[in-house]
C-alpha cells in the first residue's frame, strides 16, 4: 500500500500539471519485477494511462529495431506483414529521434503512434505540427514535474513518464485502530 500510493500521488502530480491541456500522462513497461499490475493500477489511480502490460499487447519499434531491419520504411513495412501473416491485431507504436524520421513514418503510415524520443520543445512542437493529428503524438526522454506543462502545451497526444513509477518513494502510512 505504501509504495502504490506513491505511485498514484506522484502521477497525480504530473496529471494536475498538466489538466489545461489535452495530453495524458503515461507510465512505461519498466515496472518492479512481480508488481506491474499494481503499479500499473496505482498510475490509473493517480490519473495517469497504462500504455501497455508487456511485450505481447502492442508493437513498439524502437531504435535498435529500426536500425536492425535496415530503416524505418523496412521495419514498419516487416512489422505489418508479420502482423498480417500471424493474422494479429496489434497497434504499431514507432520511435523517432528527429524530424526527418518523422517525414519518413508520415510517408510509410501504417502505424498508429508515433514516439517523439528526447526531443527539445522547439523539434516537438514542429514535430506535432508536421504530424498533424494523422497519428497519435507520444514525448519521452527526461520529462519532469518541472519540464511538463510545457511539453504538454506543445500539443503533444501522451507524455510517456517512467519516474511515475521508478522514481516514486513510499509514502508513511499508518494502520492504528482507534477503540471507540
Amino acid at each position: 500500500m505504501q509504495r502504490m500510493s506513491g505511485i498514484a500521488t506522484l502521477t497525480n502530480q504530473y496529471v494536475e500539471k498538466i489538466k489545461n491541456y489535452k495530453t495524458k500522462i503515461l507510465d512505461t513497461r519498466k515496472t518492479t519485477p512481480l508488481f506491474r499490475v499494481y503499479e500499473k493500477e496505482a498510475v490509473r489511480i493517480g490519473g495517469g494511462v497504462n500504455l501497455r502490460m508487456g511485450l505481447y499487447d502492442m508493437v513498439m519499434l524502437k531504435d535498435n529495431h529500426i536500425d536492425f531491419c535496415g530503416g524505418i520504411e523496412k521495419a514498419i513495412k516487416k512489422t505489418v506483414a508479420y502482423l498480417q501473416t500471424n493474422n494479429l491485431d496489434l497497434k504499431i507504436e514507432i520511435e523517432t529521434r528527429n524530424l526527418d524520421d518523422v517525414k519518413r513514418v508520415l510517408s510509410v503510415g501504417n502505424i498508429h503512434r508515433i514516439m517523439l524520443d528526447n526531443y527539445d520543445l522547439p523539434t516537438l512542437t514542429k514535430a506535432v505540427q508536421l504530424i498533424d493529428g494523422k497519428y497519435e503524438t507520444e514525448a519521452s526522454g527526461g520529462i519532469n514535474l518541472n519540464t511538463v506543462a510545457d511539453y504538454a502545451a506543445t500539443g503533444v497526444d501522451y507524455i510517456s513518464v517512467g519516474a511515475i513509477i521508478n522514481h516514486a518513494v513510499s509514502m508513511d502510512l499508518s494502520l492504528k485502530a482507534q477503540l471507540v
